[in-house]
C-alpha cells in the first residue's frame, strides 16, 4: 500500500523508518536538532544516513562526540540569542526538544529559549516544518478524566506555564509565516537504557507512593515510541496541530510501581495517604502526584499513524529483563 507523504511522493514501505524508505530528493533534507539529548540522539539514529542532520548544541565539549555520531554540531546557546543567527536558512526542518529554563527568568510564565529560537529561524528562509515537544503537565489535573488534544489548558505549575508559553508563540509563529508546527505533549519518558529511565532506582530507595484512594492516573511513552512519533510529525503532522505522545497504558502510579517491582522481582513500594506524603515527600515528586488525566492518543495513531513499538509499560520495560 502507498502512503501520501505530505502531497508528496509516496513512501515505500521499510521496517528501519517509522515513515519507510525516504525517496531520494529528502534526503537532501537538513533536519536541525535543538535539545540533542537521549530522545534527539534516538530521532538522529532514525533518520541517518537519509537527511543531513544538524545538532545545536551549548557545550563545545559535545562537538566531537555529536560529529562522530554523523550529526553536524552547531554551537550555540538558546539563552544567549547573538549565538543563535547562524541557524537562519540552514535547515529545512527542525525538532525542538529544548526545555524552558527553570530560574532567573525576569517573567517565570514566559520562555525565553524559544522565543530565541523563533527569532533566529526568521531571519532568512523558515524551515518547512517544525516539531515542539511540550509536556502533557499543561492539561493541568483533570481528576482522573481523559484528555484529548482539545481541551482547554490549566497549567498548574510555573514550568507548565512556560510550556503553554512556547506553544503559543509557536502556534503564532506558523499562523503569521505559513511554517507548519506540530506540537506533540509528552508525559512520563521511560527507556531501559535511558538514564533514570526505569522505576528501578526508586523502587530500591523504597520510596512511598500514595494509598489506592488517593491515588492518581500518570502516562507514559517509550522513549524510542517517542522519537519515531517525533519523525512522523516532522513530515506527516498537520500545520498549527498538537498531538498526544503517550502510550497506551490505564495505570495509576501506585500500580505502575508495583507493576514494575513484580517485573523487576522487587518489594512493592510502601503506600501512604496524601497527608502523609505531603509532610515527607520532595515538592517535585508531589507535584506530580497532585494532577491525574489519562491522555488519548488517537490522533498519534490515526493522524501521525504511529505504530507503537510497545503500546504498553509492561512492555516496554520488559526488555530491560
Amino acid at each position: 500500500m502507498h502512503l501520501p507523504f505530505c502531497g508528496a511522493a509516496p513512501i515505500l514501505p521499510s521496517n528501519q523508518s517509522p515513515l519507510g524508505a525516504l525517496p531520494s530528493r529528502f534526503r537532501r533534507q537538513r533536519v536541525l536538532i535543538v535539545g540533542c539529548g537521549d530522545v534527539g540522539l534516538r530521532v538522529a539514529r532514525l533518520l541517518a544516513p537519509r537527511v543531513r542532520l544538524l545538532a545545536l548544541t551549548s557545550s563545545p565539549g559535545r562537538v566531537p562526540d555529536l560529529r562522530a555520531l554523523g550529526l553536524v554540531p552547531l554551537t550555540g546557546n538558546l539563552d544567549q540569542s547573538a549565538s543563535l543567527r547562524r541557524l537562519a536558512g540552514l535547515a529545512t526542518r527542525v525538532i525542538h526538544l529544548a526545555p524552558p529554563p527553570a530560574d532567573n527568568l525576569p517573567d517565570w510564565r514566559r520562555d525565553p529559549r524559544t522565543q530565541a529560537l523563533a527569532r533566529a529561524l526568521r531571519l532568512r528562509g523558515l524551515p518547512q516544518s517544525l516539531v515542539y515537544g511540550s509536556t502533557s503537565g499543561v492539561y493541568g489535573d483533570c481528576q482522573g478524566d481523559w484528555a484529548n488534544e482539545t481541551r482547554a489548558v490549566m497549567p498548574h505549575t510555573p514550568r507548565a506555564q512556560r510550556r503553554v508559553d512556547a506553544e503559543n508563540q509557536l502556534r503564532f509563529l506558523g499562523r503569521s509565516s505559513g511554517l507548519r508546527v506540530h506540537t506533540l505533549r509528552i508525559p512520563g519518558i521511560y527507556a531501559p537504557d535511558r538514564e533514570g529511565g526505569t522505576p528501578r532506582g526508586r523502587l530500591l530507595k523504597g520510596t512511598p507512593v500514595l494509598q489506592p484512594s488517593d491515588d492518581v492516573y500518570t502516562n507514559h511513552i517509550h522513549a524510542d515510541d517517542l522519537a519515531r512519533a517525533c519523525v512522523a510529525a516532522l513530515w506527516r503532522g498537520k500545520p498549527q496541530r498538537t498531538t498526544n505522545a503517550s502510550d497506551d497504558t490505564q495505570l495509576k502510579m501506585g500500580d505502575y510501581f508495583d507493576l514494575a517491582a513484580d517485573l523487576y522481582g522487587l518489594p512493592r513500594p510502601p503506600r501512604m495517604a496524601r497527608g502523609a506524603a505531603q509532610d515527607e515527600l520532595p515538592l517535585l515528586l508531589l507535584s506530580f502526584m497532585s494532577e491525574s488525566r489519562r491522555l488519548d492518543n488517537t490522533r498519534l495513531k490515526k493522524e501521525l499513524r504511529v505504530q507503537l513499538r510497545y503500546p504498553t509499560v509492561a512492555q516496554g520495560l520488559l526488555t530491560e529483563l
